[in-house]
């Protein structure tokens, strides 16, 4: 990992930021209902990196659900303009999920895998991503 790469994700009106620390552990695009729901979209981008590489500052609201899996993920969004920024997942402790859309960034790596592409909506193509069916 290089640890001298520096990117900022930002809500939209700027007042909540997560800034990240060296390459991310895995970028991928999620198919599930949630992710659909969250974005507004067929899909979800997602950039994990370990919690100890991101830091956040402003104020963050938290809203907590209870996933496909049955585990809880919290997330934290912008309570001035309600951009979701980032989140955590039980299942995996020690990352911290941000979402690709809060960089403005244009170098962060492709993604690299699709999760819950049994979902994915039949008009869109993920061509050379490895497929999940669902997400344990």
């Amino acid at each position: 990992m290089d640890a001298a790469v520096s990117r900022r994700a930002a809500c939209a009106c700027g007042q909540l930021a997560l800034d990240c620390r060296g390459e991310p552990v895995r970028v991928s695009i999620c198919h599930c209902h949630d992710c659909q729901r969250r974005t507004g979209a067929p899909f979800g981008w997602q950039v994990r990196f370990p919690a100890e590489a991101v830091a956040p500052s402003g104020e963050a609201a938290h809203f907590r659900r209870t996933a496909d899996s049955g585990r809880a993920i919290d997330f934290r969004f912008c309570p001035r303009c309600g951009s979701t920024v980032w989140w955590t997942m039980d299942r995996d402790p020690g990352l911290v999920v941000v979402a690709g859309g809060a960089f403005a960034d244009a170098t962060l790596p492709p993604p690299s895998v699709e999760v819950y592409a049994a979902r994915r909506h039949g008009w869109t193509a993920m061509p050379a991503l490895a497929g999940i069916e669902s997400h344990p």
